[in-house]
């Protein structure tokens, strides 16, 4: 009789254990990654992404709308980050490989820590203002 009982505890603990791997997502179209919540995130393995349309195909930590999405992580505000972008703040920075870049219209094609707006984008690093460093200019204020 001990024995069974040994058997059937390991059993449902087992059971336990495995439910508890289970993905956690709140709200419409979340699936795949984990703590996603809002609408339509974390689709293909993203995971703690909020709002909607975040962090879908391995993006992580996204939040806002459309952000992170194609390997995009730590991206915040609308549409920045996508496509291997990387801690984007704003509007419109940093998709297609651009990294740390804040404000609106930066760092898109390869641009990285450029701020302000329309700044680095097409290979420019490091521009601050407006209308700076585009197509491979860097550091210019």
């Amino acid at each position: 009789m001990f024995k069974t009982r040994t058997i059937v505890f390991a059993a449902l603990m087992t059971a336990l254990i495995s439910s508890q791997a289970s993905a956690f997502a709140v709200g419409n179209g979340n699936g795949n990654g984990n703590g996603n919540i809002g609408s339509g995130n974390g689709n293909a393995n993203g995971n703690g992404n909020f709002g909607s349309f975040n962090g879908n195909g391995n993006g992580n930590f996204n939040f806002g709308s459309g952000n992170g999405n194609v390997n995009g992580n730590g991206n915040f505000g609308s549409a920045n980050g996508n496509l291997n972008g990387n801690a984007n703040f704003g509007f419109q920075n940093g998709n297609g490989n651009g990294n740390l870049n804040a404000g609106s219209l930066n760092g898109n094609a390869n641009g990285n820590f450029n701020f302000g707006a329309f700044n680095g984008n097409a290979n420019g690093n490091g521009n601050f203002g407006s209308l700076n460093g585009n197509g491979s200019g860097n550091f210019n204020h």
